[in-house]
């Protein structure tokens, strides 16, 4: 029995041993980063027609895909292929067309998910493991609205609008709403953005050379630190006008036509040329007097973004506005008015700015019904024609070398007038020196006088002060003996007062003088008393040691 467990069990072990080396070197793949792994099904149910995508159980590519990591599948089932993961960078979108999915209603071009074709829904930046075989993802560039423009949207799907209406968020074509400045993720399938300069616009008319169209996204385009989004999609603004302008391209006649021509095609961002829009229209009209006038002019114009999308809507881009609205009404005001001004009037300042003032409020009054604002219109050169204008400049040059002249001599008579002040200015300014050094020595006379009186007085006070000051000395000094003297008279007599009371106690001089000599000895005092023998005291004396001598030794206060 223990043998037939054994046996079980060793058999169980190299099984595991046999699963474990099978699942590790012939099962075992492994998906790198930024990769996923497309499974095919070599056995199950066959796919139905129409089927791209197996579901599991079934025999093919399968739906689902494997993302990084280790991964272990039978090579004998299964087949895997390592593709790269779809990755959307920032500034990006991903427009998905599903080749899966169940059909699309008729009349209907953007699908859902479930559905076959372009989705509706667009992917934002980010990772996506959509499996190659049944999904294609193009990556396209976000739209990016510059500061200075706004975004017009034109819907492309749903039920055409009404003819001058704004499409609804289920209809086709141009939405009232507006993007403003900003990176916007939209389906371009879905949703069409043109850009339109909104603010200050010019319009310049070259008189017979021509006229030109100059937008502030000739100027933006150029600057080199934009954001590459907004240079991509000024670029295709560009081209888009590019396109209409050769659509419109006629030959101009020689006078007044309402067609474009471009001057020359868009350049690349990064050219340092600035493209703008050459129109073959101008200013020519009959003045008053029957002359041909010419003019070269600038209008300075306005779109405000609440009517951008109805400008759209209306007429089409900013060169189709200006073509359609914007130089029409600046040729028939430009004509009307001129034709009431004389050929003279637009040579004499005077009249030239009447007419420009005229010009400008009325182009101002007429572009307002149509939302556009006028700023200004300014005439730069007026062309007039030269049997007219050689007579009035030879006029005003002869008229001006009148006043030159005239001026001449003015200016001689002011000039002698002015040396004549000026003889004077210097006769004056030697009068006022002269004067000056008069009052500069009274002043400084009268300074030294009253400086030598300060001084006089103030010796004087020194003096009258030095002399109390040595009465007081003197008057201290006497105090001051008369008090020492007394002093010493007072002290003096009690000290005699003192004796005579002492001697007095002592009841005559001589007990007194006693008194007074035993107090002013030494207590250390001794007398010692020597018994002499023979011979003199002092030979004695001299020999004798007081120690080897006897004798009685009398202390001072014994008897």
């Amino acid at each position: 029995m223990k043998k037939v467990t054994s046996a079980a069990v060793s058999l169980v072990l190299f099984a595991a041993a046999a699963w474990l080396v099978w699942q590790w070197f012939f099962c075992r793949f492994y998906v790198p980063i930024n990769c996923m792994a497309v499974i095919t099904a070599k056995t199950g149910a066959p796919l139905p027609p129409g089927q791209i995508l197996a579901q599991k159980g079934q025999k093919g590519v399968q739906e689902d895909v494997l993302g990084e990591g280790r991964h272990f599948l039978n090579p004998f089932l299964y087949e895997h292929d390592i593709v790269p993961v779809t990755i959307i960078p920032a500034g990006k979108v991903g427009v998905v067309t599903s080749k899966v999915g169940n059909e699309l209603p008729a009349g209907e071009f953007l699908a859902d998910p479930g559905q076959k074709g372009i989705w509706r829904k667009i992917l934002g930046p980010g990772k996506y493991r959509m499996n190659p075989v049944g999904y294609r993802i193009d990556i396209i560039e976000a739209i990016s609205i510059p500061i200075g423009y706004d975004g017009v949207i034109t819907s492309l799907s749903g039920k055409q609008a009404a003819q001058g209406q704004f499409a609804a968020p289920d209809q086709k074509g141009v939405r009232q709403d507006i993007l403003q400045p900003g990176l916007y993720y939209i389906n371009p399938r879905e949703f069409s953005v043109n850009v339109l300069e909104i603010g200050v616009n010019q319009v310049s008319l070259l008189g017979k050379k021509g006229s030109e169209v100059i937008t502030k996204g000739q100027i933006v385009t150029q600057n080199r630190a934009m954001e590459e989004l907004q240079r991509s999609l000024l670029m295709e603004q560009q081209e888009k006008r590019a396109g209409y302008l050769s659509k419109a391209r006629a030959p101009a006649p020689a006078k007044t036509t309402a067609a474009e021509q471009p001057r020359e095609a868009p350049k690349p961002l990064g050219d340092e040329s600035i493209s703008t829009f050459v129109l073959n229209q101008f200013v020519e009209f009959p003045s008053r007097d029957g002359f041909e006038i010419s003019l070269d002019m600038t209008v300075e114009f306005e779109l405000l973004p609440k009517y951008i999308a109805w400008m759209y809507r209306s007429y089409g881009d900013l060169p189709a506005a200006v073509d359609k609205i914007i130089m029409p009404q600046i040729l028939s005001v430009s004509r009307l008015k001129g034709s009431a001004y004389g050929a003279r009037d637009f040579i004499v300042g005077e009249g030239r700015e009447k007419f420009q003032n005229d010009l400008t409020e009325a182009l101002a009054r007429t572009l307002a019904e149509r939302r556009i604002i006028v700023h200004s219109a300014l005439i730069r050169h007026v062309n007039v024609p030269m049997q007219i204008l050689d007579p009035i400049q030879q006029a005003s040059i002869a008229q001006e070398q009148d006043l030159t002249n005239e001026e001449k001599q003015n200016t001689a008579k002011k000039m002698a007038q002015l040396n004549t002040e000026l003889s004077l200015i210097e006769q004056r300014r030697e009068q006022v020196a002269q004067e000056t050094k008069k009052i500069k020595a009274e002043i400084g006379a009268d300074q030294e006088k009253q400086v030598a009186e300060i001084r006089g007085n103030t010796l004087k006070r020194v003096a009258q002060i030095e002399k109390e000051t040595a009465g007081v000395r003197a008057e201290k000094t006497v105090r001051l003996g008369r008090a020492e003297s007394e002093r010493i008279r007072m002290v003096e007599g009690e000290r005699a007062r003192g004796f005579q009371l002492k001697v007095k106690a002592f009841g005559e001089p001589m007990a007194y003088n006693l008194w007074t000599l035993a107090d002013g000895l030494s207590d250390q005092l001794a007398v010692n008393i020597l018994h002499a023998g023979d011979g003199t005291l002092w030979t004695d004396l001299e020999k004798a040691r007081l120690g080897d001598l006897g004798g009685a030794r009398v202390m001072k206060g014994k008897k």
